[in-house]
C-alpha cells in the first residue's frame, strides 16, 4: 500500500505549487510563468518522489528542506515580481499550509487508518484542492490587492511564517518522525491548533490594514474631485470677473490706438489674451485636464514660479480620473519642492505626448542642492501629519491600473516623475 503514500506525497508537492502560484506575483506572463515552473520543478519534484520510493519518508523528512524547499525557494525568487518580504511571507504561507496538511494526515493514518495509506492518500486529495478553492474564493483578490497597496512591513510576518515551518519541519521529522515519539504528540498538536490561529490573527490585521488603505484611498479620490470641482468653480468666476473688466480693457486699447502708440496697445492685447487663456484653461482641449492646468497654473503664478506646459492631446477619450489624480498629486509635489527654492530657480515643466501604445507624461521641477533621488527608488515625503506621503504611492497605483508605470529620479538639479499609462493613439 505504499503507493498510495507514494501518490500522495506526489498529490501534494504538486498542489503545493499550485496553492503559491495562487498567491504570488509573477513577473512573467501566466504561460511563461507555468512553463518555467514546468521545467525547474518537475526535476525537483522527481528527484524527491525517486527519495522517497528509495530511502522511505523518515530520511526524506529530514533532507526535504535541502533537496526541495531552497532550490523551489530560489527559483521562484527569480521569478518572483517581488523581492522582499511579500515573496517570503507568501512563499512560507503556501509551504507553512501544505506542511500543516502533509502532518496532520499522516498523524490521522497513523492513529486511525491503520498504516494503511488510504486516510492519508483521501485526506490530501481532499484537503489541498479545498485549501485551494478557499484560497480563490476568499483570499486571492483581497491578498494580491493588500500586496499593490502596502510595500513595507511585510519583513515580520515573513519571519513569523519561515519559523513556523521550520518549527513544523523540525518537530515533525527530528530525531525521528513524530509519530514514533508518542510521547511528544500533545505538544506537536497544540503547535498543529496553534498554527492556524495565529495565521487568522495575521490575516485579520492585513484585512484591517486593507480597509484602512481603501478608506484613505476613497478620501483622496474625493478630495481631488472636489480640488477639480473648486477649480472649475473658481475658473467660473475669473471668467466672469474679466468679462466684466472686459470694458475697461476695451477703453485702455482705444486710447492707446488713438494715441497711436501701437506697440503698447499690442504688448496689453498680448499680456490680456494670456491672462484669458490662464483664466480660460485654454491648453488642451479636454476640460477635466483643463481644469488641472488652470488650477496650478495659477497655483504656481502666485509664487513667482515658471510653469512650462507642452500637452499634445486632443479631444480623444482619456482616462481623465487617474490623468487628474497622477496630474494633481505630481503638481503638488513640484509646487512643494520649488517653495524651498529662491523665486529664481523656481521652475517646472509638464510634457504629455503619445509614444507608441502609451500616453507618457513628464513633470520636471527644479529640487533643492542635495536631493538625489536613484531611477527605480520612490523617495520618502518630508511632510509631517495625517494626510501626506500618499502621493508618489498613488500615481503609481493610478499608472499600474491604466497598464502603465511610474520611474522617478534626480538629474542636473532637476526632480523628474515619468509616467507611462498604456492607451490607445487617437
Amino acid at each position: 500500500m505504499t503507493v498510495l503514500r507514494d501518490l500522495s506525497m506526489l498529490w501534494s508537492l504538486f498542489h503545493i505549487l499550485i496553492l503559491f502560484m495562487l498567491l504570488y506575483r509573477s513577473r512573467f506572463s501566466r504561460i511563461k510563468t507555468i512553463l518555467y515552473t514546468c521545467i525547474a520543478m518537475g526535476p525537483i519534484i522527481l528527484l524527491n518522489m525517486t527519495g522517497l520510493i528509495l530511502f522511505g519518508a523518515g530520511i526524506m523528512g529530514k533532507v526535504f528542506i535541502l533537496t526541495c524547499t531552497l532550490p523551489s525557494l530560489l527559483f521562484f525568487w527569480i521569478v518572483s515580481k517581488d523581492k522582499k518580504g511579500r515573496f517570503f511571507f507568501t512563499f512560507c504561507l503556501a509551504d507553512t499550509v501544505a506542511l500543516w496538511i502533509i502532518a496532520v494526515t499522516n498523524i490521522a493514518d497513523f492513529y486511525f487508518g491503520g498504516q494503511q495509506y488510504i486516510l492519508m492518500f483521501v485526506g490530501r486529495f481532499v484537503l489541498f484542492p479545498l485549501t485551494e478553492w478557499a484560497a480563490v474564493r476568499y483570499l486571492r483578490k483581497p491578498y494580491l490587492e493588500l500586496q499593490d497597496s502596502v510595500p513595507g512591513g511585510w519583513g515580520i510576518f515573513a519571519g513569523m511564517t519561515a519559523l513556523y515551518y521550520l518549527l513544523l519541519a523540525v518537530f515533525a521529522n527530528f530525531p525521528t518522525v513524530i509519530t514514533a515519539r508518542p510521547q511528544e504528540l500533545p505538544a506537536f498538536v497544540m503547535v498543529l491548533v496553534l498554527m492556524p490561529m495565529t495565521y487568522a490573527t495575521i490575516f485579520a490585521a492585513l484585512y484591517r490594514q486593507l480597509l484602512l488603505y481603501r478608506k484613505q484611498r476613497s478620501e483622496r479620490v474625493l478630495q481631488e474631485q472636489k480640488n477639480t470641482l473648486a477649480a472649475q468653480l473658481e475658473n467660473q468666476r475669473m471668467i466672469r470677473k474679466l468679462r466684466h473688466d472686459m470694458k475697461g480693457h476695451a477703453v485702455t486699447l482705444s486710447g492707446l490706438l488713438s494715441a497711436d502708440r501701437t506697440q503698447e496697445a499690442l504688448e496689453y492685447l498680448k499680456k490680456l489674451v494670456a491672462d484669458m487663456d490662464v483664466l480660460w484653461g485654454q491648453f488642451c482641449a479636454n476640460p477635466y485636464l483643463n481644469a488641472v492646468f488652470s488650477h496650478y497654473s495659477q497655483r504656481f503664478q502666485e509664487m513667482d514660479a515658471r510653469l512650462k506646459l507642452d500637452i499634445r492631446v486632443g479631444e480623444e477619450e482619456l482616462p481623465y480620473m487617474e490623468l487628474c489624480q497622477i496630474l494633481s498629486n505630481g503638481l503638488d509635489n513640484a509646487r512643494t519642492a520649488l517653495e524651498e527654492l529662491p523665486p529664481e530657480d523656481r521652475e517646472a515643466s509638464v510634457q504629455m505626448k503619445y509614444s507608441r501604445d502609451y500616453l507618457v507624461l513628464r513633470i520636471r521641477n527644479r529640487c533643492r542642492e542635495g536631493v538625489h533621488v536613484e531611477k527605480g527608488t520612490v523617495p520618502t515625503t518630508s511632510k509631517t501629519g495625517a494626510g501626506h506621503g500618499y502621493g508618489l504611492a498613488t500615481i503609481r497605483e493610478d499608472a499600474g491600473r491604466l497598464g502603465g508605470d511610474m520611474l522617478c529620479y534626480t538629474e542636473n538639479g532637476y526632480f523628474v516623475l515619468d509616467v507611462m499609462l498604456r492607451a490607445d493613439r487617437p
